[in-house]
């Protein structure tokens, strides 16, 4: 299990618990406004798994949860032995996924790893190559994932980082006919930083964020902004 950074203490990433967030190395997409960019290319230290689980055992009065991100987790092919000794340990696990491996979900679900699952929608479908920097991208896994997450109720919510240069009314139109059902997607401001992989991208303004809203609302019963 490759660890490339934690966050100790996390008061926002898992609903309504304290938590610790781990960031597991490398990602199948390299989506430019991605703020992990160094999670991603591998370009920091492995943090030791001992040292990790040593933590949680001395915290365990006052944490709830771990949340796993990345980078992309799923990449990870011993993340259920992982998650299974941090489940053992009493704490709550949420799963920050792309839904491009619904094989690897799949198996987190059949096996109750997972209490929580928090997945990225990039786009409509059909423009998801465009923003997640990867031709002709299998967005039929990404529906898979969502199948899964239906079909094992397991508590989930869709999330999407508004980018300027990506989501404009007509590639909102599309997205909302594509979850169409889906009971929650929280639209994300972006904020540039110079841990991002392209620089010179800009957020989508409040404004049209809530006008983004709205389109949504018409095929999804919440649609809720974050960040702004």
């Amino acid at each position: 299990m490759q660890i490339l950074g934690i966050e100790k203490v996390s008061m926002v990433d898992f609903p309504n618990k304290i938590a610790t967030t781990v960031f597991t190395g490398g990602c199948n997409f390299r989506c430019p406004f991605c703020h992990n960019s160094g999670i991603v290319k591998q370009e920091y230290s492995v943090v030791d798994i001992n040292e990790f689980f040593e933590y949680l055992e001395s915290r365990k009065k006052l944490l709830d949860a771990v949340v796993v991100s990345g980078g992309e987790p799923t990449l990870q092919n011993d993340l259920p032995e992982f998650i299974a000794k941090i489940k053992a340990m009493g704490y709550l696990v949420k799963l920050d996924t792309n839904g491009s491996n619904p094989f690897m979900l799949k198996n987190l679900l059949e096996k109750k790893l997972v209490d929580y699952v928090a997945m990225d929608i990039k786009n409509n479908f059909e423009d998801y190559d465009k923003i997640t920097g990867i031709k002709n991208i299998n967005t039929e896994n990404i529906k898979k994932s969502l199948e899964l997450l239906h079909q094992f109720n397991t508590p989930y919510e869709l999330r999407t980082t508004l980018v300027n240069e990506f989501h404009k009314e007509a590639n909102i139109e599309k997205l909302a006919q594509d979850l169409t059902g889906e009971h929650i997607l929280y639209l994300q401001k972006f904020v540039d930083t110079d841990t991002c992989f392209e620089h010179g991208l800009s957020e989508v303004d409040k404004m049209t964020a809530v006008y983004f809203t709205g389109i949504l609302k018409k095929t999804i019963d919440n649609v809720l902004l974050r960040g702004y």
